[in-house]
């Protein structure tokens, strides 16, 4: 049996030990405290994510691409954040990849055992043939998971970046990853259900790994979505209302302009403004 009695995840909160005896409102109350723990951690380790964020934009920039690996709830995250880059971004689907163990099966139903397989994480990195311009982004709330660990070591091997999202600042992920991400949010208001905590703190640093490295490879104009995939009426109307503030007209006049252009937003600027 393995030892968790010194992870940061495992261990009992005392803030929260006599939470199933409280009245609904005090109870929703101490676990919004509890969440904004979070937040204040994750102050702590901005300078990590922002040498992480300019690794990824250099990456890009020279063809690249950015994995996040994890399993059970880090894993979902993962794949949850690569999978909105396409429709936000305009970019491939395969610039910025989510990798769960148990593979996509295991977004909806537990799959927790494919977890403890260090050698399933070495092989699906290592069959990627990653290279210098990739980073990996190992996610693992205890900083232990062997699929995570694997998959890091193989990217490290092939000599991309490797990064560690935990919540257990100094584990094992740490100790392997070039850059460091391990806010301590402290123990669970639930013991050991880090999709608490735990997961606020990995969704508020995979957003900012994303959002940041598209800003800084040109895929927002100020603080606009100019490369807004229209895949529906929403964001065909979300593009028109886009391009009438750059253009300084109006929102039907941009629909239309947009209807000849395929619904690209940069081609209509630059047309327009000839």
């Amino acid at each position: 049996m393995i030892s968790t009695e010194k992870i940061n995840t495992e261990k009992r909160n005392p803030n929260t030990t006599h939470i199933d005896s409280l009245p609904t409102l005090d109870m929703v109350s101490l676990m919004h405290r509890e969440s904004k723990r979070a937040f204040d951690a994750v102050d702590e380790i901005l300078p990590a994510v922002a040498q992480a964020v300019d690794r990824i934009a250099d990456g890009f920039s020279r063809g690249g691409h950015l994995y996040y690996v994890g399993a059970g709830t880090s894993g979902r995250l993962g794949v949850l954040d690569a999978s909105e880059c396409p429709p936000t971004f305009g970019v491939d689907d395969d610039l910025v990849v989510g990798i769960i163990a148990g593979g996509d099966k295991a977004l909806r139903k537990s799959s927790e055992g494919a977890e403890d397989s260090f050698e399933l994480g070495y092989e699906e990195i290592a069959s990627r043939k990653l290279t210098d311009a990739d980073v990996l982004v190992g996610i693992a709330a205890s900083g232990r998971t062997p699929y995570v660990l694997g998959a890091m070591t193989a990217a490290k091997q092939a000599g991309a970046t490797v990064c560690s999202i935990s919540s257990t600042p100094g584990s094992q992920v740490d100790q392997l990853a070039d850059i460091r991400m391990s806010p301590d949010t402290g123990p669970e208001v639930v013991t050991g259900s880090t999709r608490l905590k735990s997961g606020t703190a990995q969704k508020l640093i995979l957003n900012m790994l994303s959002t940041c490295a598209m800003i800084k490879t040109g895929r927002v104009y100020e603080n606009l979505m100019i490369c807004v995939r229209p895949s529906n009426d929403k964001l065909k109307a979300r593009c028109a209302n886009i391009t009438a503030e750059i253009l300084g007209i109006t929102a039907d006049k941009a629909f239309e302009l947009l209807s000849l252009h395929d619904f690209n937003i940069r081609e209509v600027i630059d047309e327009y403004k000839k």
